[in-house]
């Protein structure tokens, strides 16, 4: 027997759709909100015709603020396995904003810095992180901001613990 056919999804439907007990869950509400800063970044930073994901941002602050990083602490810092990080360092280090030099105290690691043009470009991606951050929170006060910042490291930590 074959499947039935999909029907075709009327253009409002999404606003119509019955999503059940999924508004309710803290992960569903959060991967969805998490979508929509994701493509917000994306559009602010194409629009100034710039290319940058959120994860290369926080990368190029932690070592422009941590002089001498070792790739093995920063894929600790950003939660990911070495494997995932060594092609985002591959990508920086082609468009010439990161580079890896041996550690001076270790010769089997590599130190991170940002180059004098990445250290440019993260001053300018600072800023469109700004403009991209109010935008996002134009609803919200800044204690409410704090209050969600503060929450959300909390449910973090939860999740980490188990």
């Amino acid at each position: 027997m074959g499947r039935l056919p999909a029907k075709t999804a009327s253009p409002g439907l999404a606003t119509k759709l019955d999503r059940g007990v999924l508004p309710t869950l803290l992960g569903y509400v959060l991967r969805r909100a998490q979508s929509a800063v994701f493509a917000n970044f994306a559009s602010t930073f194409a629009t100034a015709g710039a290319a940058l994901t959120p994860g290369e941002f926080g990368l190029m602050v932690l070592v422009e603020r941590n002089i001498g990083l070792s790739q093995m602490a920063l894929a600790r810092a950003l939660g990911i396995d070495r494997s995932t990080l060594v092609p985002i360092l591959d990508r920086l280090q082609a468009r010439g904003l990161l580079v890896r030099r041996h550690s001076p105290t270790d010769g089997r690691t590599h130190a991170l810095a940002l180059t004098p043009s990445g250290g440019k470009a993260l001053a300018r991606f600072t800023r469109l992180v700004g403009a991209h951050e109010k935008r996002i929170a134009s609803s919200l006060s800044t204690a409410e901001i704090r209050t969600l910042i503060r929450l959300l490291e909390k449910v973090r930590a939860d999740a980490r613990s188990v």
